[in-house]
């Protein structure tokens, strides 16, 4: 009763179908949670609901649980899942009948109340927090099946239904909300997606999914099963850390978690102990995601080999202008090309003309018609990677807020019973403090320096929340992490990714992490389904970041 052991078997919509198998088959556990939710794939959901009202949840899950309910059944493990989406009534149901197929006997609750009215939205959703699940298990569900609850309250609801914490153990909360964090995104924390994949013992192969041994005081030991690929390591773990977050203020539903006050160290082989987490009450009101469809787009892609390419991409943003007028129209030419070479594709550049338009006919085959009309009439060598095609619906999303006692946070026991979940009564309006280190660029370096990537001396994880984009940046040794802090400012960071320049730039230090975090307002316009960058998500910015040759301090080993 003391460690309660939450395994993650599910980062997004789409990860690994056999990871519900391998993480009940791979050692001991208490709990197994999935996390399906992010912005687009509420998105997702809300068109699938559109098609049948009885949709709007991950249809995956209820695959994979047909494969894994015995087992989870017969060992005792609670399954606890966001896959309801937009319909968590309708999955528990379908779960329901799951069990009743397979001769199971499956206690099911589900939590809703996180759906919001908008008339004028496809889907508007309230970020609830953790106290709905752990009413469901107190009650002794065997399955939980959620809506849009927070990607950590996954596993802070099981922690505190076993350790029975109330609203005002708010360390507590937080370091379970620090623990949920860092596994909600699967094997991202075990070596997926990290800076330094070459270092890990399989080469990054097929990273393992993590387990949080949680622990009454709210510290926890994040590792994985023995045997599996990947690694658990300080970095692997503040590279997770530093994802999709803000300033040092986590805010959240149930609790303000500090994330400048997390402390990890290594207590074996993978094996990350996570202390020292401190909480304050939470904000008065709940994130709410909002969901509608934007309008038509379609996309075309030209091949511009050799000599003249400005003077080619000129040529034809002119002719496509001409045929289908300016408006809408995004033109974006990729410098692939290289001088001097006997291969075509490496001697090419990609011109990328996107349309986005209210008018489906516009933005599709009179779009897409018009560029490909072009091939014989254009300039020389013309060529597309393409074929002509109809306009798609894209979506936009925006991030509101709403009153935590406007909604109703409602846990349905197995038993059918509907039990009110009242919010928190004490909230601050704590909105996080930016902590700006006033370092200056284009000054006398205080080192001598050397010329190399700055990935040497770093590593970097970057992602999207809605329209903006976070980039944390860590230093790898004591030794760096002063010379990181002063160096790495908003300036700096223009000057390394000038699509910065203009926009509004938050920057926050985690001395702890021996860490930068930014926050680049805008990066992404109107969110990932909109986007039209060659990286929506911003997932690969910090390696762009890290790939960029700067004058690294010679004391500094690498």
């Amino acid at each position: 009763m003391s460690v309660l052991r939450i395994g993650n078997a599910s980062g997004f919509y789409g990860d690994r179908f056999a990871a519900w198998r391998e993480m009940l088959d791979g050692g001991e556990l208490d709990v197994l949670t999935g996390d399906y939710l992010a912005e687009l794939t509420m998105l997702i959901l809300g068109r699938d609901r559109m098609r049948d009202p009885s949709l709007g949840y991950a249809k995956t899950f209820l695959r994979q649980a047909e494969g894994v309910l015995g087992t989870a059944l017969e060992r005792g493990v609670t399954l606890v899942t966001n896959a309801g989406g937009l319909n968590p009534a309708g999955l528990a149901d379908a779960i329901r009948s799951l069990g009743d197929r397979l001769g199971l006997q499956v206690r099911v609750g589900y939590v809703e109340g996180d759906a919001i009215q908008r008339p004028d939205a496809l889907t508007a959703n309230a970020y609830l927090g953790a106290f709905g699940i752990a009413a469901c298990l107190d009650a002794g569900a065997d399955v939980v099946v959620t809506g849009r609850v927070t990607d950590a309250s996954l596993a802070v609801g099981p922690a505190i239904a076993r350790f029975g914490w109330t609203r005002d153990d708010l360390d507590a909360l937080a370091g379970a909300t620090v623990a949920g964090h860092l596994i909600e995104c699967g094997a991202q924390v075990t070596g997926g997606n990290f800076s330094f994949f070459t270092e890990l013992p399989d080469g990054g192969h097929r990273p393992g999914f993590p387990i949080a041994e949680l622990h009454a005081d709210g510290s926890s030991v994040l590792t994985k099963h023995a045997g599996t690929g990947g690694a658990v390591t300080v970095e692997t773990v503040t590279a997770q850390l530093l994802y999709e977050v803000g300033g040092p203020d986590y805010l959240g539903p149930d609790v303000v978690t500090r994330l400048d006050t997390v402390r990890l160290e290594q207590e074996g082989p993978d094996r990350v102990r996570v202390s020292g987490v401190r909480g304050t009450p939470p904000p008065n009101t709940l994130k709410v995601g909002v969901n509608n469809l934007g309008g038509f787009r379609n996309s075309m892609t030209f091949v511009l080999c050799g000599l003249d390419i400005p003077a080619k991409a000129a040529l034809v943003r002119a002719q496509i202008e001409e045929s289908v007028g300016t408006e809408g129209l995004e033109f974006t030419l990729a410098r692939t090309d290289h001088p001097d070479t006997g291969d075509t594709e490496a001697a090419s550049a990609l011109l990328h003309v996107h349309l986005r338009d209210g008018d489906k006919s516009r933005a599709g085959r009179a779009f897409s018609a018009a560029a490909v009309e072009l091939a014989l009439a254009s300039y020389p060598g013309c060529t597309l990677t393409t074929l002509p095609g109809d306009a798609t619906p894209y979506g936009v999303f925006t991030a509101d807020a709403i009153a935590q006692d406007a909604v109703e946070h409602v846990a349905v026991l197995p038993s059918g019973e509907r039990v009110p979940i009242p919010p928190p009564t004490v909230t601050s309006g704590l909105e996080g403090t930016l902590v700006q280190h006033e370092a200056l660029t284009g000054g006398p370096s205080l080192h001598a320096t050397r010329r190399g990537p700055l990935g040497e001396l770093v590593g970097a994880r970057s992602g999207d929340k809605g329209g903006d984009a976070n980039l944390g940046v860590w230093a790898r040794t004591d030794a760096t992490w002063p010379w990181l802090r002063d160096w790495l400012t908003v300036e700096r960071l223009a000057e390394l990714l000038p699509e910065t320049a203009s926009l509004t730039v938050e920057r926050y230090e985690l001395p702890n992490l021996r860490a930068v975090n930014f926050v680049i307002r805008g990066l992404l316009g109107q969110g990932v389904a909109a986007s039209t960058r060659f990286d929506p998500q911003a997932k690969a910015l910090g390696e762009l970041l890290r790939s960029r040759v700067v004058d690294l301090p010679t004391e500094v080993a690498a």
